[in-house]
């Protein structure tokens, strides 16, 4: 699928063993210069680039029947747990905004080859089962791109049209929180809301609270 859709980079939001169990195969070699080969293609670790919350692995994807090679940008994010949310909405957006610019880079050395959609290939998602994790992290790159380009956001209907394309996307009710904390981050981040002011907010009970 990788070749045929000639994609740039893939994303990955599990590791391979979580809590003593399998939960996605480990089709590429995690050491720089280690080689896999599946069927038709052998895949090579070029480079691994190591960052607390994920890895970014070079991988050359080489056709034993054409003798082609292409290269691809695998990006894991390794700090996501089962059935959770990660600990910072900062780490995913980072996470995020490198997977973006990869793309963007790759596609620009592609030139005048390409003549696709004008963002390039798709880019392959997956985690485990490809409806959790997965799915909060395609919602969560759709409300972004929606949100600078028209100021607007609708997590929730974003949700409902990747739902009817994949059932059951965003397992967790904590993971439909995770995409707006995330999303007000981001604007934050970027200035397009003010900072909220908090002062006389009091997380316990107030004087004349019953």
């Amino acid at each position: 699928m990788v070749w045929e859709q000639q994609t740039l980079v893939v994303v990955m939001t599990t590791r391979a063993v979580e809590r003593g169990r399998v939960k996605c195969a480990q089709y590429w070699a995690e050491t720089e210069g280690g080689t896999q080969t599946h069927g038709l293609f052998v895949v090579t670790t070029q480079a691994v680039e190591q960052h607390p919350d994920y890895v970014i692995s070079s991988l050359l994807l080489h056709n034993t029947v054409t003798d082609e090679s292409r290269e691809v940008s695998h990006y894991q994010f390794t700090s996501w747990p089962d059935y959770g949310v990660p600990l910072s909405a900062l780490a995913m957006l980072d996470f995020l905004q490198r997977v973006r610019l990869s793309q963007a880079a790759m596609l620009a050395a592609l030139g005048d080859t390409w003549a696709g959609h004008p963002r390039g290939p798709p880019i392959v998602v997956h985690c485990s089962a490809g409806i959790g994790r997965t799915g909060t992290f395609c919602t969560l790159d759709i409300s972004i791109s929606r949100l600078e380009e028209t100021g607007t956001v609708d997590v929730r209907g974003t949700v409902e049209r990747i739902r009817s394309q994949r059932a059951f996307s965003i397992q967790m009710p904590d993971q439909y929180i995770f995409c707006h904390m995330a999303l007000i981050e981001y604007a934050l981040s970027k200035g397009l809301i003010p900072a909220p002011d908090l002062a006389g907010f009091d997380n316990g009970p107030s004087e004349d609270s019953e």
